[in-house]
């Protein structure tokens, strides 16, 4: 697979991910954060291991140091994210956790710099800042207002530790798939049923009799969205764009999801778009093509030219 389908895999991937916002936003109405987790990793257990027998039916069962590896990833990117995130959703705004998810590239970028020899160049750092300027115009529409009213809360402070956990998950995958020789497949699947594991005495916590019973059809049909769409097919493409270009190009994609976010608004919802909205979306989409373009120029921070 060439960098060019890597790049469009990723475009599909925050296309499916800007879904699960709206149908989480339906979901998280009928289900704590806890059991929103579980039942979105359920539901998309059979799908994902049913994708991993037909491609690898030599590899099903992880082995050794396989693992911790990836009980470390099931905990971290699959299970404290989403809780944090779900959670985040009670205390927090939309502008508030959409500008905070929107940091997420800077975060990799920046570790993985750190602590993972990955080259950031100027480019690099010039495409994550046009993103996150445009993604930051978009949500706020350019109004002094709304940009002079947003305050810090508990769940800001939620988002942000699940911002961390989904890169630091991001960049021990591509490191684990080299060095323990995991697919993208298997890690997939196996994180997905780490979690359900890890959250089912979390869901019995939670009393399922309190809300099981006036759940709707919304909220089911939300939650199979999630597993199918945003969970199966964009972790599996995501773990497969982290193996080829790496974790910080790949997090880049991820301003894209407020774009997919309105379009659908306007096409489903019938909601309008204004001219400043067009021109931060060209922004944003400029700053991820400078981000993700190969680029041999100078290491702007002289660290080695190695990924993890």
């Amino acid at each position: 697979m060439s960098d060019k389908q890597v790049r469009l895999l990723m475009v599909l991937t925050s296309l499916l991910w800007s879904g699960a916002f709206i149908t989480g936003k339906f979901s998280i109405q009928d289900f704590p954060p806890y059991a929103l987790t579980f039942f979105r990793f359920l539901f998309a257990l059979p799908f994902i291991f049913t994708i991993l027998y037909i491609k690898e039916p030599k590899n099903l069962f992880p082995r050794g140091k396989q693992w911790p590896a990836l009980l470390l990833l099931g905990f971290v990117g699959t299970f404290c994210y989403h809780v944090l995130f779900f959670t985040s959703l009670s205390y927090t705004t939309a502008i508030n956790s959409s500008l905070i998810g929107a940091i997420n590239p800077m975060v990799t970028t920046l570790l993985a710099a750190m602590f993972f020899s990955e080259r950031l160049t100027f480019y690099r750092v010039l495409g994550i800042f046009l993103s996150f300027s445009g993604v930051f115009l978009f949500i706020t529409n350019g109004d002094w207002q709304i940009i002079s009213q947003f305050q810090v809360n508990h769940g800001d402070f939620l988002m942000l530790l699940g911002v961390f956990c989904f890169s630091t998950y991001s960049l021990l995958s591509r490191r684990y798939m080299k060095q323990y020789n995991i697919s993208p497949f298997m890690i997939t699947a196996y994180t997905f049923l780490i979690c359900v594991i890890i959250s089912f005495p979390f869901v019995l916590w939670e009393n399922p009799a309190t809300y099981l019973s006036t759940a709707t059809a919304r909220g089911w049909l939300s939650i199979l969205y999630m597993s199918v769409f945003a969970s199966v097919l964009g972790y599996l493409f995501q773990s497969i764009a982290i193996q080829r270009i790496g974790a910080s190009r790949t997090a880049v994609f991820i301003n894209l999801v407020p774009i997919f976010t309105i379009i659908q608004s306007v096409t489903i919802l019938g909601e309008s778009i204004t001219l400043i909205k067009l021109m931060c979306a060209a922004i944003v989409i400029i700053g991820v093509y400078l981000a993700t373009r190969p680029d041999t120029r100078t290491n702007i921070l002289n660290l080695p030219n190695k990924v993890a």
